[in-house]
């Protein structure tokens, strides 16, 4: 393992790209998802319709329809066919999420990214173990139990406590119970389970990554061969277990990052001094060849005579 693990994550990175070279999709994914919150709220807070709805469900410039297709899923498990325009909103999503990477919704979207975020960002400062780590599946059963509670109740069971849709009614009507729950999720992420929110319970999370499962947009470990073990990306990757297939794969392995859990949120790309990550789609598999070692110093030169 290098000495520079010992550094603080992504020094490295700052003092080679700069400050916002080693940020960058960071700061894109910030900018993003303060977009989608504007879009949003403008109707609400100025009366400036360009979207109507929240991200469960919305109508963009009176035209198009975009529904969240977990929530459509839910519908009909309910036994509440959606109407046409629901139905055509939920595939539009479906399929540009599907094409483009499913959990790129977790990460450059979900407005309860950065409350996570900042939990992981804290929590490593303070240098806090890790928690409890339930199994990654548990989302998938936490996923599987939202629908089963659906069509055996008729309701849309996981709207009634969802933080996605809640945070936004809290930022139009000021709902003091979302800010609760918006911080017992910060809590949670900062002391109970790291990463633990969105790594281990969240179904909406484990919904977008199975829909993107074999999307386009992937991220690669093209340039491998040039790690040198700082751990950084794997300090900041908020699913690290998907970074070694690629990472420290044998000779004649993909370096594509393939697992449906990865979010494309770039932190590995950004934080890595010698730009060992790309982003890049699921067909290019090329690995960069080694750079010329460099050659061992003479020590019988060194000998004295």
């Amino acid at each position: 393992m290098s000495a520079r693990t010992h550094m603080p994550v992504g020094r490295e990175a700052i003092e080679i790209k700069g400050w916002i070279g080693a940020h960058r999709f960071l700061l894109l994914r910030r900018t993003s998802q303060l977009l989608f919150l504007v879009l949003f709220l403008l109707g609400p807070w100025f009366g400036i319709w360009i979207v109507q709805g929240t991200l469960a469900g919305s109508l963009t410039l009176g035209v198009l329809p975009l529904t969240d297709p977990f929530i459509t899923l839910q519908s009909i498990v309910a036994g509440h066919w959606p109407e046409l325009t629901a139905l055509i909103g939920g595939l539009i999503v479906l399929v540009a999420y599907a094409l483009i990477g499913g959990r790129v919704y977790c990460s450059w979207v979900c407005p309860i990214n950065p409350v996570t975020d900042a939990a992981n960002w804290l929590h490593r400062r303070l240098d806090l173990p890790k928690g409890w780590q339930p199994k990654r599946s548990t989302r998938l059963w936490v996923l599987a139990m939202v629908l089963v509670v659906s069509g055996l109740t008729g309701v849309i069971a996981w709207e009634l406590i969802n933080p996605i849709t809640m945070l936004h009614r809290g930022l139009i009507f000021g709902a003091g119970f979302v800010w609760a729950m918006v911080a017992a999720i910060f809590i949670f992420d900062l002391l109970v389970a790291r990463h633990g929110w969105c790594g281990h319970i969240c179904p909406v999370g484990a919904f977008y990554g199975l829909i993107g499962s074999k999307s386009l947009l992937r991220v690669s470990a093209a340039n491998r061969a040039a790690c040198d073990d700082c751990m950084d990306c794997y300090a900041v990757c908020p699913e690290n277990q998907i970074i070694s297939p690629a990472l420290k794969g044998k000779p004649g392995t993909t370096p594509l990052i393939l697992s449906p859990d990865c979010t494309n949120c770039g932190r590995c790309i950004d934080v890595c001094a010698v730009d060992v990550f790309n982003f890049t789609h699921r067909f290019d598999d090329h690995v960069a060849a080694p750079s010329d070692p460099v050659p061992a110093p003479d020590r019988r030169a060194a000998r004295p005579i």
